[in-house]
């Protein structure tokens, strides 16, 4: 188990914010979370628990313990016949492994359903508190059980899918359990069988540039990433958080009304009675893309991107994204929310 104090987090957050934590804690099993939850249960310091820092603003100097989990570990299952059909197959990985990694593993192992979440940043205990999603898939649409300890008791516990509460960005880890567990491993169920998804965003045209209209899921993970790779800037080389913002999901009379004053925007089907607006659009809508306000701006590629151009402080990148808000706000009558977490 890593135990430091007086922590720097600059490397654990993919903005490049510079900032340090009191006390710092990473378990690499499920007995080092036990002892971590131990500790945790008799301090009166303020938890943070992160992931791979790339949905994390920091805005200073954070005055309690920070935990990781180093968890690795990638394999394969086969599900009980009883519960799935022969053309699934189940994955259990430790909390601390890359979430890109783990798609490749599924992909060149011939386990497919995580295709369109390629190359989205971040660990895999961060996918399931955060129900990562893109290009139309939902990670919580793929997760079995979360294996966890509970910090309150240290017993190592087992927490079904259905149990989560996943919705939009959104889950009970975020909510009523934030800080509450602490993730040592998630079970993926996937399909054996490829069925591709190419009916969100600009994957087909991507596809047709290639001359391709039948991919292999190869092709398609390769052509998400060079998709993502076109428009999201490299944490390495400017510091950002991937998407800062939610897409806002509105009602059918809101969507009637902002689709007869812009004709052509951009939206995607929720349900009968609700529709997505991209926050991108309306951020680029504002006049927002390329510019910046201080050391803070909009990438240049992508408005949903907010990046430090050099030198930012967490506070500056706050203020540009509560003045974004406040323009969309005041043109579309729509509040978008961050998808980071702001600490």
């Amino acid at each position: 188990m890593k135990d430091y104090n007086h922590y720097d987090l600059l490397r654990h957050n993919t903005f490049g914010i510079a900032a340090t934590c009191s006390r710092y804690l990473e378990y690499e099993t499920v007995e080092e979370a036990r002892q971590v939850a131990s500790l945790l249960r008799t301090s009166k310091h303020p938890l943070l628990i992160i992931g791979g820092g790339s949905n994390l603003l920091l805005t200073c100097d954070f005055e309690g313990i920070v935990v990781r989990s180093g968890v690795k570990g990638i394999v394969s299952l086969s599900p009980l016949q009883e519960e799935s059909a022969k053309e699934e197959a189940l994955l259990r990985c430790g909390s601390g492994e890359t979430w890109d990694d783990v798609v490749a593993f599924a992909v060149n192992n011939g386990f497919y359903g995580m295709e369109n979440l390629s190359l989205i940043p971040g660990e895999v205990g961060a996918s399931a508190v955060q129900n990562i999603g893109a290009y139309g898939a939902e990670v919580g649409d793929l997760i079995v059980s979360i294996e966890a300890v509970e910090i309150a008791t240290g017993e190592a516990v087992t927490i079904r899918r259905e149990e989560c509460g996943y919705g939009y960005r959104q889950s009970r880890f975020k909510g009523e359990w934030k800080n509450r567990y602490l993730i040592t491993h998630v079970t993926y169920r996937l399909s054996t069988t490829f069925e591709p998804r190419l009916d969100y965003g600009n994957i087909r045209a991507a596809l047709a540039e290639q001359g391709i209209d039948t991919p292999s899921a190869v092709q398609l993970r390769q052509t998400i990433i060079d998709i993502r790779n076109a428009k999201l800037p490299d944490p390495k080389v400017q510091g950002n958080g991937g998407s800062f913002f939610m897409n806002p999901v509105v009602d059918r009379a809101k969507y009637e009304q902002l689709a007869a004053l812009y004709p052509g925007m951009p939206h995607y089907m929720v349900d009968a009675e609700h529709e997505k607006i991209p926050a991108g659009w309306m951020i680029e809508q504002c006049g927002w893309k390329g510019r910046s306000l201080g050391r803070a701006g909009v990438h240049d590629r992508q408005a949903l991107v907010l990046v430090n151009r050099g030198g930012a402080t967490g506070q500056e990148v706050v203020t540009l994204c509560e003045t974004i808000r406040r323009d969309v706000r005041e043109k579309f009558g729509i509040d978008i929310h961050p998808e980071v977490n702001i600490v």
